[in-house]
């Protein structure tokens, strides 16, 4: 997007924040225009002390004016108490409107495509960016209306003194005004190189921390850091360039500020010569000393900095957003060739690695996985089983393969269909904004929320579920104890207040009611006790659909219809019984288990 496309788009959303706000507006001019008679008062008021009163022999009418000045300076002091209670009216609502806005942003990323990482640089939008708008729109508008109304009443001033005056002062003025605003669309562009920058490095930091223990397990952490140092080495190429800007920026503000002080010494001789009096000139040193210029430097400098930081940040909330598909249902998908009948779950020469260097994680991985079996993958840490997990939910796409779930592409292209990929913990949302119909992924930090215990156990439903249906379910699960601690259905639902195990408890009975056939639990009961862990699996396994479990205890593995071995080299599948003999790791893994047990 240009320069022009940016300002054009950031102005006419300006215009809309600002035309509902006359109010605020013109109790802010109000409360200034004692500004601009302050600063009127301050150098006229100099000029008469002089020549009506101290050079003319009169000391009380030099005192007397000079006791007008003073008087002009209280009423600055009050008319700057009431700018800052009508700047409250205008800074308030536009960082409150841009929250909302970041808000709906990143919902509607997440709705267009909810296969893709979490959108790491809404994190940047909602907290830094937002209040880096409001400090900066706060200082812009403080700024230019003390310019304004100041620069108003020194340039009456000039004028009542001499108007020869304006001569020798605006040339240098307006000369270090266009130095300074020849710098601005380049620093812009610098600030939103900067901040795209920032966002990138966030989003490449969150999509590596996903899979950091899988990556350190398989050693690739230098080619996987390569980008991240990549992107801060951008960070500060685009800092060295912006202190460049910053350096032709002050030559500016030197020229604007200093400038117009030595042409009025300069032409002291020639005023006095054209008979303007040395009050009159006094006077004009006193407007640009203590008024005209440091007014013009504060708002120099408040553009150049909170300026085109500002321009940026707006552009970046003012940038139309992906739209849902249309059709947000779920949809009905042939199944392709190749794919089985009755697989639930398939997956043909599957290859993953966390970096184009690295060793994969996954490797010519095949496997088939029927509608309604149990199956359980187990293997040491780190060895692959979370990304095995993450690549059937379309939470990653393979780097070589395919992975197929109920016939159609684990991850399908933003906007193909109604079901999306699944979700992290809360079975995922489908470009329609409901949960993913086809799949249900339970990490090991259970999703929780606050609200009723009946919203969380039913928000992976795309439509209402009855109370006796909730209530089996709890039965089935065995959490009806749980529910009822909490004050049944109706209860609220602090997830602070809840141990890690009862938030497992909650998160499989929600899953145990989701419609999704598939459901996959990445260690989603390591904190429950054998007992309860046994009675889930058990409800889980037996509701109607299919059951992936990244087993962490030997008697998940024993419960299941087959257990998937992972070891680094090779994958071996088979059923609990038969695989001590095929998997050398397999007999290792439970005899560690049973010594533990």
């Amino acid at each position: 997007m240009s320069e022009d496309g940016s300002w054009r788009r950031v102005s006419r959303e300006g215009r809309r924040f600002l035309r509902g706000r006359y109010r605020s507006l013109r109790r802010l001019a109000l409360w200034s225009l004692l500004e601009s008679a302050h600063t009127f008062l301050g150098g006229y008021a100099v000029a008469r002390a002089l020549d009506d009163g101290f050079l003319a022999g009169r000391t009380g009418t030099g005192l007397g004016w000079l006791a007008v000045a003073g008087a002009g300076a209280l009423l600055g002091a009050l008319a700057l108490r009431g700018v800052f209670g009508g700047l409250a009216d205008l800074v308030e609502p536009l960082r409150d409107g841009l929250v909302r806005r970041s808000v709906r942003q990143a919902i509607g990323r997440a709705v267009a495509d909810p296969g893709r990482a979490g959108d790491a640089g809404a994190v940047s939008r909602l907290t830094q960016q937002t209040e880096m708008a409001r400090d900066s729109f706060a200082g812009l508008v403080l700024v230019a209306r003390s310019f304004v109304f100041t620069a108003l009443g020194a340039l009456l001033g000039l004028a009542a003194l001499d108007p020869v005056l304006l001569v020798l002062v605006l040339p240098a003025l307006l000369l270090g005004t266009a130095g300074f605003l020849a710098t601005l669309h380049p620093m812009a562009r610098v600030q939103r190189a900067a901040l795209d920058a920032d966002e990138a490095l966030s989003g490449r930091a969150g999509e590596l921390a996903a899979g950091l223990r899988d990556v350190v397990a398989c050693g690739g952490g230098a080619s996987a850091g390569a980008p991240v140092e990549r992107l801060i080495a951008e960070q500060e190429r685009l800092t060295g360039r912006l202190a460049r800007w910053t350096a032709l920026r002050t030559l500016a503000l030197g020229v604007a500020g200093r400038l117009p002080v030595v042409a009025l010494l300069a032409g002291t001789p020639w005023l006095l010569g054209r008979g303007v009096s040395a009050g009159a000139v006094a006077g004009a040193l006193t407007y640009l000393v203590q008024s005209l210029l440091p007014a013009l430097d504060a708002l120099m400098t408040a553009v150049g900095a909170a300026g085109t930081r500002l321009l940026v940040v707006l552009d970046r909330f003012c940038t139309p957003q992906p739209s849902p598909p249309a059709d947000s249902g779920p949809a009905t998908t042939a199944p392709e060739a190749g794919a089985g009948p009755g697989a639930a779950v398939e997956l043909r020469g599957v290859w993953f690695a966390y970096g184009p260097r690295a060793q994969p994680v996954i490797d010519g991985l095949d496997l088939t996985v029927g509608e309604g079996e149990h199956l359980a993958v187990v293997g040491p840490s780190g060895i692959g089983k979370s990304t095995l997990t993450a690549l059937i939910a379309g939470l990653l796409p393979p780097g070589g393969g395919t992975v197929r779930v109920a016939g159609a592409p684990a991850r399908r292209v933003p906007g193909q269909d109604g079901n999306g990929p699944g979700g992290t913990g809360r079975g995922g949302d489908g470009p329609g904004g409901g949960p993913d119909l086809r799949r249900t992924l339970l990490p090991q930090q259970a999703y929780v929320f606050t609200g009723t215990v009946r919203e969380n156990l039913t928000h992976l439903c795309p439509g209402p579920v009855s109370g006796a249906e909730v209530e089996r379910a709890t039965a089935a699960l065995g959490s009806d104890g749980l529910v009822a601690r909490l004050g049944g259905l109706d209860g609220a639902v602090d997830p602070a207040r809840l141990s890690p195990g009862e938030r497992q408890h909650l998160a499989l009975t929600a899953a145990y009611l989701s419609p999704a056939p598939l459901l996959l639990l990445d260690e989603a009961t390591c904190h429950l006790d054998l007992r309860t862990e046994e009675r889930a699996e058990r409800a889980l396994a037996a509701r109607p659909g299919t059951l992936v479990v990244v087993a962490h205890r030997i008697s998940s593995a024993a419960r299941a219809d087959r257990v998937l071995v992972l070891d680094g080299t090779r994958a071996v599948c088979g059923t609990h019984a038969e695989l001590p003999a095929r998997s050398p790791l397999y007999r290792d893994l439970v005899g560690l288990w049973n010594a533990r047990g």
